[in-house]
């Protein structure tokens, strides 16, 4: 089972399976497109977050692209507890 811990929305777990199913560096635009019921502007606010808890990474500051980490994937994988995400 995948905690969702505070700082969470129920658009995470989300955007993060389409970042680890497609296996690639995706845009805010491209990810928002591919899933259902998150917008772009929700993606583009996200991702940011995502980042900073180490489930996603920037690959490139002047096109904005992101993709999965370890990390988020261990979080897909439920091998993270609520515990290990509040840090």
């Amino acid at each position: 089972m995948r905690p969702l811990v505070s700082w969470m929305t129920k658009s995470d777990p989300a955007i993060l399976e389409l970042l680890d199913e497609s296996d690639l560096d995706l845009p805010p635009a491209v990810i928002s497109h591919n899933v259902d019921g998150v917008s772009h502007p929700t993606v583009k606010r996200r991702l940011p977050i995502l980042d900073e808890h180490g489930l996603v990474e920037k690959t490139s500051e002047k096109r904005g692209y992101y993709r999965v980490t370890e990390r988020g994937r261990a979080y897909l994988a439920g091998d993270l507890d609520a515990g290990d995400l509040e840090e």
